[in-house]
């Protein structure tokens, strides 16, 4: 499908950081990205922008979930640690990583809606 021709969102439509909270496209900020918890719309229902340019394009997207899921570990670490200061690093870090398991919805939509707005802003 050919990429739409236009270079800056509809007037009117949300500012970035609006776009990308809410999971919309880059280009309209009008169609979600998502239609369900784990499936990506292929295009935006909006303005048919393709989302995954190419095979292996969301490898950029877990550089950016790393980079999401590695300070939450440490806060929890940190906390953990200082309620429980008997307890061993290995067996804070341990819990940290379970507690962080429920986010991993939120941390793969939001690094894949980040990445799709990166790469658009920069490309």
């Amino acid at each position: 499908m050919d990429e739409p021709n236009r270079s800056s969102p509809i007037e009117g439509s949300p500012s970035r950081l609006q776009s990308i909270a809410k999971g919309l496209c880059p280009l309209c900020r009008e169609g979600q990205i998502f239609s369900g918890l784990f499936q990506m719309n292929p295009t935006c229902p909006t303005c048919e922008v393709v989302f995954e340019r190419e095979p292996g394009y969301f490898s950029g997207a877990m550089y950016i979930s790393y980079a999401m899921a590695v300070p939450i570990v440490a806060v929890v670490s940190l906390l953990i640690s200082q309620v429980f200061p008997a307890w061993s690093y290995e067996r804070v870090v341990a819990i940290a990583f379970f507690a962080l398991l429920p986010l991993t919805p939120v941390l793969f939509r939001y690094s894949r809606i980040l990445w799709i707005h990166f790469d658009r802003a920069i490309g």
